[in-house]
Order: structure tokens, then C-alpha cells, then sequence
């Protein structure tokens, strides 16, 4: 649930459910973690991103997606202009900003709604703030950019600090060792927090993720969704974001090389994170995860 500058009590389902009993403030936003999971849809304007590159280019196709996710109940847009698929090309901070602070202006100049920026770049993340942006989401947990953390320090936006392995951006999809997931993703959560913390970040505006798909084997990825409660532990119980929509770990299974096949897949296993705890979920098909995260809490009485 997301509640515009006010205070709310914590819900009975959310102690039922396993998932952070806390806010998360991001800018004039607080998400409740109460009857469901909070739904972060995915917009990328980059021309190759791995699900949706090339949608949407154009200012019009961009407002015309974010007009229909949040029609379909997408609590949080998450912006992004430059892919970080294995492979992609890297583009600079420059272009970067051209691609997403137009757009970010114009959602929020129509909507009244919570924006992310999916950015490690800290030039592009004051960009972004300054279109109207109220979420900070740094796939490096403020590794690769040392002046990102600054940057978040000196505004009011939420920040979501995820874990890849190495310092640069060009070792983020090195394995990480066997056996190692639990105690490395938890203790490079653990770093990205002392920093955040020191520079002056309120825990309340801090979320975390674990990366799925970056640096992880499959192995991996299973272990961390299905010990999502041992992360939380290991990390101090901050709200959990998992961002796993249609991810190479779920074609491997099912099979499906294709992202866009792996529909199915994506709900099952945002199911199986929900029941873990996870309390945002970062998705490109809203309509339906809602719909399938609703039946499921009925029928678990969640």
C-alpha cells in the first residue's frame, strides 16, 4: 500500500505474513507493507534492455505504458536508461539522462505517483531527483558510483541497495563461489548499509535486494528467494525487494529461452517469494501479479 504523507497503523495481515513491519519513506511517499506486497513495474526506455527494449523510445509510447501500469494498480515505476543485461552496451551518464529525466518529468508533471530511478550513476540519479524522481534504486548498493551515496544522503528519496559482485560495473555478473550466496549477498548488504547509515540515510528509507540474476548461478538464485528470512535476519529485517521477471533462472527451468514466455515461471516463483517475505516486487506484468498475489493471500489467509 502506498500512502501519501500520512501515518498508518500496521495491519494484522502483516504480521500474519512474514513481511517487514515497518514503513519505507521515499520522499512525500510511506509504503505500508500490509495485504500484499508493494509492485514495482519495470519501464525501461532503452532500445536493449532483455524483456522491453525498443517500447518505449518515443516521450508518447513511455507516458502511454506508465498510464496503463499504474492502471493496473503498479504502485511504484521504476525508470531505466541503460540495460544491464550480461552483454549490454554501456552508455554514458550523458546519455543516460537524456533518455530518462524527459520522461520521469512528464509521469510525474500527469501523475501523482512514486518514480524510481534504476540508476548506479550518481549524476544521473540527481537528474532524476530533480524531474520528480522519489526512489533512488542502485544495482550496485552505491559500489560503483562513490558519490552516489552523498547524493541520496542529501534528498529525501527512498533507496533500494542491491548486491553484485565486484566494484566496477564490468565484474557485476562474475559467479560468485559455490556455496558461498547466503554469507556473501548478506555481508555486501551489510557494507552497503554501513555506508548509507554513516552517510546519514534513515533506516526507514532503505530497502534491499539480493540480486538475483547478477553474479548468482541458478543454485544460487533458489538458495537466496527460499532464505529470504535468514537474509533478513543477517541484515537487521529492512523491506526486501525481489526483482526476478522473467529471468534466464526461470527459462532454465521451464525451458523457455524467450523472456516473454516465461510468464508462468515469473508468477510461480513471485509466489514463492511472497510466502518468504518479500515485500516489494519488481515485475514488467502488473495486472496479473496482483491478481495471482490476491488469490494466493486469500487462499493462505495471509
Amino acid at each position: 500500500m502506498v500512502i501519501r504523507n500520512m501515518e498508518v497503523s500496521i495491519s494484522e495481515s502483516a504480521q500474519r505474513s512474514g513481511r517487514a513491519h515497518s514503513f519505507w519513506r521515499c520522499g512525500g511517499f510511506t509504503f505500508e507493507f500490509s495485504a500484499r506486497p508493494v509492485i514495482m513495474a519495470i519501464l525501461n526506455v532503452t532500445p536493449d534492455s532483455f524483456s522491453d527494449g525498443g517500447e518505449n523510445l518515443s516521450l508518447d509510447d513511455a507516458l502511454r505504458t506508465a498510464e496503463r501500469l499504474f492502471e493496473e494498480g503498479a504502485d511504484i515505476l521504476d525508470i531505466g536508461g541503460e540495460s544491464t543485461r550480461p552483454g549490454a552496451e554501456k552508455v554514458s551518464a550523458e546519455l543516460e539522462k537524456a533518455r530518462v529525466a524527459p520522461v520521469i518529468s512528464a509521469i510525474c508533471d500527469r501523475f501523482e505517483k512514486p518514480i524510481s530511478i534504476d540508476t548506479f550513476k550518481s549524476e544521473v540519479a540527481l537528474a532524476a531527483l530533480d524531474a520528480g524522481a522519489s526512489i533512488i534504486n542502485d544495482i550496485s548498493g552505491f559500489k560503483f558510483d562513490a558519490r552516489m551515496v552523498t547524493t541520496a544522503a542529501s534528498s529525501d528519496a527512498g533507496v533500494v541497495l542491491m548486491h553484485v559482485a565486484g566494484l566496477e560495473s564490468s565484474k557485476m555478473h562474475e559467479l560468485l563461489p559455490d556455496g558461498t550466496a547466503i554469507d556473501e549477498v548478506s555481508a555486501g548488504l551489510r557494507e552497503s548499509l554501513k555506508g548509507a547509515l554513516e552517510a546519514g540515510i534513515d533506516k526507514s528509507r532503505i530497502a534491499l535486494d539480493m540480486g538475483i540474476g547478477f553474479g548468482k548461478s541458478q543454485d544460487q538464485n533458489l538458495e537466496l528467494l527460499r532464505e529470504i528470512p535468514e537474509l533478513k535476519r543477517k541484515t537487521g529485517d529492512y523491506p526486501f525487494l525481489v526483482g526476478l521477471s522473467r529471468k534466464s533462472f526461470i527459462g532454465r527451468i521451464t525451458g523457455e529461452a524467450e523472456p516473454r514466455e516465461r510468464f508462468s515461471g515469473t508468477i510461480a516463483a513471485n509466489l514463492a517469494s511472497v510466502l518468504r517475505g518479500a515485500d516489494i516486487l519488481r515485475v514488467h506484468d502488473v495486472a496479473e501479479t496482483i491478481k495471482a498475489v490476491k488469490v494466493f493471500s486469500e487462499v493462505l489467509n495471509l
